[in-house]
């Protein structure tokens, strides 16, 4: 399922669920926003070929690529295409729908929980220690897993991007 383009993934992975059980605690969102990203994409981090922090992103698909955004926040995707070719879906938001208290209190706030690729690594507890953990694996502590599609998604331009900002790999999931 996973082991296909970015751009023919990212909408498929609307409506499904991402759940966290770092420290112990359970949390867990609906995705409801996320971005495609492939190495010919020159707005991708594999762009350019496999080197340093990109790795993760040439291995098999459904492990998690996580990198530190402008120095500050976390953001986590999903390695997908044939293993040895660099393409991932960003994880940039979706709903809350378990561990509510706990997301708050890693957030330090109630409301805007998981709008936005740094709030959503926060709210799950995720950082670079988690890079290339498998997603699929029963025991991981953190899982991609299967969920209910949306009614229908529309299809943007990238966010916070500078090059390739017309690539209109961002999908958002209408709301039921």
């Amino acid at each position: 399922m996973l082991a296909r383009p970015a751009e023919e993934l990212a909408p498929l992975l609307l409506g499904w669920r991402f759940r966290s059980t770092v420290g112990g605690r359970a949390t867990e969102v609906v995705l409801a926003e996320v971005e495609a990203y492939s190495q010919e994409d020159p707005a991708s981090h594999s762009y350019g070929g496999p080197r340093g922090r990109n790795l993760v992103m040439y291995g098999p698909p459904g492990h998690l690529y996580v990198y530190r955004s402008y120095g500050l926040h976390w953001c986590a995707n999903v390695v997908c295409g044939p293993d040895g070719y660099g393409a991932a879906v960003l994880l940039r938001g979706g709903t809350a729908t378990e561990g509510r208290p706990t997301m708050t209190e890693r957030r330090g706030r109630a409301e805007h929980l998981v709008d936005g690729p740094g709030k959503l690594t926060q709210a799950l507890g995720i950082d670079r220690s988690h890079n290339g953990i498998d997603l699929l694996a029963a025991r991981s502590p953190l899982r991609l897993l299967l969920g209910e599609a949306p009614p229908g998604y529309s299809i943007t331009p990238r966010i916070g991007i500078t090059k390739a900002v017309d690539v209109p790999w961002r999908f958002v999931a209408q709301h039921r």
